[in-house]
């Protein structure tokens, strides 16, 4: 029996997208990269299903432009077709691949390792702090984010009901200590106007597994570079729909 695929669906759902309006985003990510698809409303059901474990490298491209998330992190366990790199003997590197299109045995690549076997994926409460120049006074920005893991890679999307801000981060953990990157795109009707803001953030992993606290930098409105604390508090290991509707809100709302 297939195995659901939790994440796509999540990501999906996270993009308020039905099926339809996801294959047919899917269709222009590929049109709009001159290599189009007939993604629909029946492939994205065996996707989401189980059923295709493993999208074709045109389908995977277009996914990844539409999700802003790698394949390896949309919940698909197939082999992708895959090259062998190998040196040439002369200075340089051949690309080699099988005649299916898959990559021989001894390329296959070994499972990235888990973070003390724990799972992390689900709704997690974001909470940072910073100072604005321009208005002096500092403020805490909130969001509820799903984060959806795949070995030891993190991905988190703000839900889009839990602030006019959309806020992205990519984590990569290693034992107790979450390194990466984020990227907010303020509100165009708030002070900030629509600019987009990124920066780069460390957090460490409490023992619980269900909080981590660190400091993110970045620039600020004037290209000064700041710093700030910031923390993702757990709420709930589900990502089914009907726990992402239940936090598509404002904290404290």
């Amino acid at each position: 029996m297939a195995t659901p695929n939790s994440a796509l669906r999540a990501v999906r759902l996270g993009l308020l997208m039905s099926q339809d309006d996801f294959a047919r985003a899917v269709r222009d990510a590929g049109t709009r990269a001159g290599q189009p698809n007939d993604a629909n409303k029946r492939l994205v059901q065996r996707w989401e299903s189980g059923v295709t474990t493993a999208p074709r490298p045109v389908y995977a491209r277009a996914l990844e432009s539409v999700t802003g998330l790698p394949i390896e992190s949309l919940g698909f366990t197939g082999t992708m077709p895959t090259a062998r790199v190998s040196e040439d003997g002369h200075g340089g590197h051949d690309v080699e691949t099988s005649e299916n299109g898959i990559a021989p045995a001894a390329a296959t690549q070994q499972p990235e390792p888990q973070s003390a076997h724990r799972n992390y994926s689900g709704v997690w409460l974001s909470r940072y702090e910073y100072f604005s120049s321009g208005r002096d006074s500092a403020f805490t920005g909130q969001h509820y984010v799903v984060v959806l893991q795949h070995g030891n890679r993190l991905t988190v999307r703000s839900l889009p009901g839990s602030s006019d801000s959309p806020l992205t981060m990519d984590l990569e953990i290693d034992g107790h200590v979450a390194t990466g990157t984020w990227t907010e795109q303020t509100a165009t009707d708030g002070y900030y106007r629509g600019a987009s803001y990124h920066g780069a953030i460390q957090l460490l992993v409490e023992p619980t597994g269900r909080r981590m606290t660190g400091k993110w930098v970045g620039f600020g409105k004037e290209f000064d570079v700041n710093t700030g604390p910031w923390e993702l508090v757990f709420q709930n290991a589900s990502t089914n729909k009907a726990t992402l509707a239940a936090y598509n809100k404002r904290p404290n709302a």
